[in-house]
């Protein structure tokens, strides 16, 4: 892993843009959302664009300002299907796709105009297979954004040991929209079709895959964190248990094939740390009680490989306890998380504050 202090990739100037990039924007009765979202692809300073947006069967007026949209602009191509889900809509935009380097979008969100230029640039100018940019969390009233002056360029597995450590300092993650992928890294089927999460197994997948990565630590991409009706906002529903716990035993069982034990290993402490974190939420609900029960069945079920997890270097100790409380006696965690939450956070952030005070 290589830091580059200040980096910049390249300019390309419109002459040298001779490399065709397929964007893939995926849209679904997101009519407030899509035009600003589509416009902002089209601006890109990287102009050898091809847009592909598959239209997974809106009922609102999505279908028709894509179309409108379309007759501006000759990049821009329009795929009308029935109701299927993202991840179908993603994998016809790529079997649609003529490019070599492939980008998604969400259809709500939106790109900085020199997203693509960037990331495709900083790709060739390391010879990298993947190139990532960090993303602004937007709020209604208020923008996240910890970019830092810099690039990491990965080696091998670097990246995806990152990634499955979930290391804050690189914000790699599931997400399919913060990349660029050279065509031979995508999976095929890219995408698990009649899934949610289906950015686990096709982000792990693409990583392992990949030879090198070039990881900009600068925010290129504007994701709404705050959209009501956005299957992103909703934390444990019946999916997770469906979908998504059976793509992180998957995840496991790939990375088990790399023959990376030690990150499989890694990936179950965060996968049993999240389940936890569930089951305190749910106990707190008046609605949890199905999903309180069938988070306990799974982790009594696995209590075994649980506590193997919470053995790796990579565990937190205090979670460790965390761990062996909820084993002893459920009701007892979810006392302590009541009591973090309650007494123990707000103090330390009081301290927090007057030391700052006082320096």
């Amino acid at each position: 892993m290589e830091i580059l202090e200040r980096y910049r990739p390249p300019k390309i100037n419109q002459e040298e843009q001779t490399e065709l990039l397929s964007i893939i924007i995926t849209a679904y009765n997101i009519d407030a959302y899509i035009e600003r979202g589509v416009r902002s692809v089209c601006n890109q300073t990287y102009h050898n664009l091809e847009i592909i947006v598959v239209d997974d069967g809106s009922t609102d007026t999505t279908g028709r300002i894509l179309d409108e949209l379309a007759e501006k602009d000759a990049r821009i191509r329009v795929i009308h299907e029935e109701n299927g889900g993202p991840a179908r809509a993603r994998n016809t935009g790529i079997a649609e796709s003529r490019g070599n380097y492939i980008g998604f979008v969400d259809g709500d969100d939106w790109i900085d105009p020199d997203m693509y230029e960037k990331l495709f640039s900083a790709l060739r100018d390391k010879q990298a297979d993947i190139a990532v940019c960090r993303y602004r969390q937007v709020a209604r009233t208020s923008t996240i954004d910890e970019s830092l002056d810099r690039a990491v360029l990965f080696e091998g597995q670097e990246a995806l040991a990152a990634y499955v450590e979930e290391r804050e300092e690189f914000v790699i993650q599931n997400a399919a929209w913060n990349k660029l992928y050279r065509r031979e890294l995508l999976p095929k089927p890219a995408f698990p079709e009649g899934c949610w999460y289906e950015d686990i197994m096709f982000a792990t997948e693409a990583l392992a895959r990949a030879g090198r990565c070039i990881y900009l630590d600068i925010a290129l991409y504007n994701y709404i964190i705050d959209r009501e009706d956005s299957i992103m906002n909703r934390r444990i529903n019946p999916r997770t248990f469906t979908d998504q716990i059976p793509a992180y035993y998957e995840k496991t069982e790939l990375l088990k094939n790399l023959g990376r034990e030690d990150l499989a290993l890694t990936h179950d402490y965060f996968f049993y740390k999240r389940l936890l974190l569930f089951y305190g939420d749910v106990a707190k609900a008046e609605d949890g009680e199905g999903f309180r029960m069938r988070l306990e069945e799974i982790l009594r079920r696995d209590r075994e490989r649980a506590e193997s997890a919470f053995r790796s270097p990579a565990a937190d100790p205090r979670d460790r306890k965390k761990l062996v409380l909820f084993y002893r006696s459920p009701a007892a965690y979810c006392r302590k998380l009541r009591w973090d939450e309650q007494v123990v956070i707000p103090c330390k952030v009081r301290v927090k504050k007057l030391l700052g005070k006082y320096k």
